[in-house]
This record gives structure tokens, C-alpha cells and sequence, in this order.
């Protein structure tokens, strides 16, 4: 393996950071994700520079203020497992914010490429995020779609994930690797947290030639990296799992191909009891 594509969770530095992952360590091109566990009155500074970002409030209430918008406290989830949406910034590229923990604060800063320079700095509100539950058996989430293809952007595509104990997610199995018709590039990252926090899930990152092949234990706040391939999720007994995604490319659309030889499990031969 020439990039390792599990990125273990570090203890906070000076600034808070635990996870830092950079198109430069990742050796791709596009996606950029960072988080930061602050303590009550700690203070964070950004610069958003050539590239726009959203600042995802997994747990925790902060006070946010950018170049031209002050939003004031904002947050009201203190766990990401209380499952309701979460309040997030979005930041246009050249512009700054800082965030001021009111609470212990979990804030995740998702990075891509800014290029149209036409969009201002706004709030995401719980009520401006949607809802989805997907799946059936046991391949069921809950989706809670951040900023979607849909909303103003320039690269990003942000969504959070929630699967229950014994269930599997990101599956049936799919890739987003190739530019076609049918396919867009998107490289993502997965943010991942446990309750109980001392479990782990499984991930496996792979391609059709199995060129690429990892199969990963990921623990609480465990980064994973998918350059490339499909890269499905199984949770295992007595562990809910949550994911934070993030993902760009050329192309701000999600189009994807499922693998043929488990693409059965959206038809109605699944579940067969």
C-alpha cells in the first residue's frame, strides 16, 4: 500500500486539531477534511484562502463569525448520536472565521476547492438540512444531507450517515472513480464515531482488478480515505455508527456505479425473510 488509508485519531495539538487530512498527505487532488476538539472559551481562527470550506458542528455550541456575518451561538446537539441535524457554516473561499467554544465543541472543517468567487458566507440551519432514510433490512441509514448537490457550492458535497448495530451502510457496495456519462470522480473521506465509543467498525476500500484491496478496523474518531474503488461499512453487534462524509472533484454531482455482484440487494429478492 504506497498511502495509508486510515488515518487514527491523534491527541488535540495547541490548536485542537485530532485529524488532518490535506490533498498533499492524501496524494489526491481535491479533498481536504479537519477536526478540532475545543474546550468551553477556546478560540479558532481560519482562513478560508483559495479554497471554501464547511464547518460542521458535530457537537457542541460555538459563537461563529466570519469577514461580513456574525451568527452568533449556534449548536444544539452534545452528542452527534442524538441524531438530530446539525448546524454548519459555510465559508467562500477568501474569506476567515472564528469560532469561539461556548461548550466543548467536536467541529469538523471540510475543505475543497473554491472557484467561482460569487458566493457569501452562510448558516445551515438544522431545518436547511434533509432527512433521508434509505435501504431496507439490514442495510439501512439514516442520511442527513449537509450540503448537497443541490444547495451553493463550488466543490463540496457534505452528508452525515447513521447506521445501527449489526447493519451495513454505503452498500450495496459503489464507486465514484471514473468521469462518464453514468460515473462523476469524487474522492471522499469518512469521519467515524462510535456509541459505545470503545467499538469499531469495519471499512473496506477495493476496486473491480483488486489493485486496491484494504479491509480496515476504524475506531472512534478514526478518519478513512477513499481515492478510489468501492467502500462499503459493516457495523457489528452492540455499536451504532455515525460517519461524517465529504466529497469533490471536477464535477460537484454524485453519480456512481453500484458493483454488479451485489447490486441484488436494492431489488426485492432482498431481504428474502
Amino acid at each position: 500500500m504506497s498511502q495509508p488509508l486510515l488515518s487514527k485519531c491523534q491527541p488535540p495539538d495547541k490548536t485542537g486539531r485530532i485529524q488532518n487530512i490535506t490533498p498533499e498527505n492524501a496524494n489526491w487532488d481535491y479533498v481536504g477534511f479537519e477536526v478540532y476538539q475545543l474546550t468551553s472559551g477556546q478560540t479558532l481562527s481560519l482562513a478560508s484562502q483559495d479554497k471554501e470550506l464547511c464547518l460542521v458542528l458535530i457537537s457542541g455550541l460555538a459563537n461563529i463569525e466570519t469577514q461580513e456575518q456574525y451568527f452568533g451561538t449556534i449548536g444544539q446537539r452534545m452528542s452527534p448520536f442524538e441524531k438530530t441535524p446539525p448546524y454548519s457554516v459555510y465559508l467562500p473561499q477568501n474569506d476567515t472565521a472564528t469560532i469561539v467554544a461556548q461548550t466543548e465543541l467536536e467541529l469538523a472543517v471540510c475543505q475543497a476547492p473554491g472557484c467561482n468567487g460569487g458566493l457569501q458566507a452562510r448558516l445551515i440551519a438544522p431545518t436547511d438540512v434533509g432527512i433521508e432514510h434509505r435501504g431496507k433490512g439490514r442495510n439501512q441509514r439514516l442520511v442527513h444531507n449537509i450540503l448537497p448537490e443541490t444547495e451553493p457550492a463550488d466543490s463540496l458535497l457534505v452528508v452525515e450517515v447513521y447506521t445501527k448495530e449489526g447493519d451495513t451502510s454505503s452498500y450495496p457496495s459503489h464507486k465514484h472513480d471514473t468521469s462518464s456519462a453514468t460515473e462523476t470522480y469524487l474522492e471522499e473521506t469518512y469521519y467515524h464515531r462510535l456509541n459505545p465509543e470503545q467499538g469499531f467498525c469495519m471499512q473496506r476500500v477495493y476496486t473491480d482488478d483488486r489493485s486496491l484491496d484494504e479491509a480496515m478496523a476504524v475506531y472512534n474518531r478514526d478518519v478513512v480515505k477513499v481515492p478510489r474503488g468501492y467502500h462499503p461499512v459493516a457495523m457489528l453487534a452492540g455499536y451504532d455508527g455515525y460517519y461524517l462524509n465529504v466529497m469533490a472533484g471536477p464535477i460537484r454531482q454524485w453519480k456512481f456505479t453500484w458493483e454488479a455482484d451485489h447490486q441484488w440487494i436494492n431489488s426485492d429478492q432482498y431481504p428474502q425473510n
